[in-house]
């Protein structure tokens, strides 16, 4: 479903953009015709941005560092070249790109479990996909549907990677998140899974204790990812004594989407800090790739 809406998004910009440059130059009037198609094309550029400005205003006394003007440029330009990247290539036309890779060999050798993350599917991966091929890691990358339902009603897709891996392996999977992702793996992981089914969690920018931006939500998963929402505390609350020991958290103050950045931590849990990255960049930083390695080679 999100593959097929982010196609129309994208091929209806390009349309847009190439009929405002014809119609504007045969008018003989270049440069409205330039200046109108790169504001289609690259129009998110000056929404990031104010998510940017957001990000720096509501700060306030989150004990991450403060960033600095030249770190929230350098990580606005990365995104703006991250976001149609993930939004208008891998996502809408990529997605099965990679398919999961369940080898027959593969038991007795620990695999991984790819959890994306808001208006999201698994084309998010694709880098992380073929590596893990490449390598000969069993890894199964989920499509979490419905798109804007409850976090709850993503713990059957959950389930069912889970299931899948376990069946392929015989042993607990990495568990990587991205953004909401993270969530909807907790919420699995408190009711339906026990703390032998998984190995390690790696979650990269998931809003664990909400984020300032989703005040603005309509969607039933987006108000549950508000700060101090009822849902938020009441899965808290379910997750034994112990459990946020088991997760390594990437968090950045460069986070467009999860603010303030504080939000993306776990108390107890392995929090690391990448300065300088924004939300949808950070999941190809190299510093989550690299930590799972050392998770599998721990294995």
């Amino acid at each position: 479903m999100l593959a097929r809406l982010q196609q129309a998004l994208t091929l209806g910009a390009v349309l847009a953009a190439t009929l405002w440059l014809l119609l504007w130059m045969r008018a003989g009037h270049p440069g409205w015709a330039v200046a109108g198609a790169i504001c289609i094309v690259g129009g998110h550029a000056l929404v990031l941005a104010l998510e940017f400005a957001l990000l720096r205003l509501v700060h306030g006394d989150d004990p991450t560092p403060r960033p600095s003007v030249g770190q929230l440029l350098r990580a606005w330009w990365g995104e703006v070249l991250a976001a149609p990247t993930v939004f208008c290539w891998r996502q809408p036309f990529r997605s099965g790109r990679w398919p999961d890779y369940l080898p027959p060999i593969a038991r007795g050798q620990r695999g991984v479990l790819l959890v994306h993350g808001f208006v999201c599917n698994r084309g998010l991966w694709n880098p992380w996909l073929e590596r893990l091929k490449s390598s000969g890691v069993p890894v199964v990358a989920v499509n979490l549907e419905p798109v804007f339902g409850g976090l709850d009603e993503l713990r059957s897709v959950v389930e069912d990677g889970m299931r899948r891996l376990e069946a392929c392996t015989g042993l607990a999977p990495v568990v990587v998140c991205h953004s909401m992702g993270g969530l909807a793996f907790r919420c699995w992981w408190a009711e339906w899974g026990g703390d032998t089914r998984v190995h390690h969690t790696i979650t990269i920018g998931t809003p664990h204790r909400g984020t300032w931006l989703a005040r603005f939500a309509w969607s039933s998963n987006g108000r549950q990812m508000q700060q101090g929402s009822a849902w938020l505390a009441a899965l808290a609350a379910r997750e034994p004594p112990g459990r946020w020991q088991r997760f390594t958290c990437f968090y950045s103050h460069c986070d467009n989407i999860v603010f303030p950045p504080d939000t993306a931590t776990l108390a107890g849990a392995d929090n690391r800090h990448l300065p300088g990255v924004a939300h949808v960049h950070m999941a190809d930083h190299p510093a989550p790739w690299a930590e799972l390695q050392r998770w599998l080679r721990a294995s």
